[in-house]
């Protein structure tokens, strides 16, 4: 299952780093975008791993971006604890940009309508 979601990138947070159980270094960033939702509209995603952190060079806030990720959830200790980890990121296109329909838009189609002449032609 592939979960995406479209919305304006509002700002990166610093990057966060460590040292595992196991010795290693660790780098994660998270970042919010805004979806325009009417309820809840931010949502903050986070990158693991320095290659991912990369994803957000070029990006400055207010950005049009589409977000590719994945949910997962842990227990500890009888609670849990969800992630939304982010694995790809488009910015989204200025020029072919599809603008959002509203009650004032008037939505066309390549389909005519059958003219009068049709209707003579019908069999029964």
């Amino acid at each position: 299952m592939s979960l995406t979601i479209k919305g304006k990138l509002v700002k990166k947070l610093e990057p966060e780093g460590g040292v595992s159980k196991a010795g290693k270094d660790w780098k994660k960033q998270s970042f919010l975008v805004d979806t325009g939702a009417q309820y809840n509209p931010e949502i903050c995603f986070q990158l693991f791993g320095e290659e991912k952190i990369q994803m957000l060079n070029g990006l400055n806030d207010g950005d049009e971006i589409e977000v590719f990720f994945n949910l997962s959830s842990r227990e500890y200790n009888g609670r849990y604890f969800h992630n939304i980890d982010a694995w790809k990121i488009e910015k989204e296109s200025t020029t072919g940009a599809v603008a959002p329909v509203n009650s004032d838009t008037l939505i066309t189609s390549d389909v005519e309508p059958p003219s009068d002449k049709s209707a003579d032609d019908l069999p029964f």
